[in-house]
């Protein structure tokens, strides 16, 4: 599922973002955000999997948990199961960024980093669903890699329709509305 940021959202670290949640369980949920790329290309610390980046090849910030510990979402180019690939829904999976990318070679396209995670304690995420926090939907394809992250949030919140698509044009600060 996808978190999309509503406007109630007021912690900086997630205003106007798209988190791709990748477990959530009694424990807790763990996601990345998807839409929050940085200024560091994937080369500088991955220079083994660059050839493999989709564009924008940077590195994004998943979240403000563990910055410096890595997630790396690919698409799967076949249905083999390989050491090191991890399949989550649709062809999407995650990769082991300490194999090389020999190992996996034919097996994974299009990948994307992650520096850190967005992480919630029992409960959390739903309590800040029910207060209107983050609307919830389903991913479509392309989301989780999207080449145009910079439009992504306003993108899904258009294909809510309705007083959900309307959260699309919310401006950042109201006093200069």
């Amino acid at each position: 599922m996808l978190l999309v940021a509503t406007p109630v959202l007021r912690d900086p670290n997630f205003d106007r973002t798209v988190v791709l949640l990748l477990d959530h369980n009694g424990e807790g949920a763990l996601g990345v955000v998807l839409n929050r790329p940085s200024a560091m290309a994937v080369a500088d610390p991955l220079p083994q999997w660059v050839a493999h980046a989709t564009e924008p090849a940077v590195v994004f910030v998943g979240g403000p948990v563990s910055p410096g510990s890595a997630i790396c979402l690919a698409h799967a180019t076949d249905e083999v199961e390989r050491d090191g690939w991890q399949p989550l829904f649709e062809g999407l999976g995650t990769v082991d960024l300490s194999r090389s990318p020999g190992e996996l070679a034919g097996a994974i396209g299009d990948l994307r980093v992650f520096a850190g995670y967005a992480g919630w304690g029992p409960g959390q995420v739903e309590g800040e669903v029910e207060a209107g926090a983050w609307w919830v939907t389903r991913p479509a394809p392309g989301d989780a890699l999207s080449t145009d992250p910079g439009t992504l949030w306003r993108a899904i919140l258009r294909r809510g329709g309705g007083a959900i698509a309307a959260m699309a044009t919310y401006p950042k600060d109201l006093s200069v509305n």
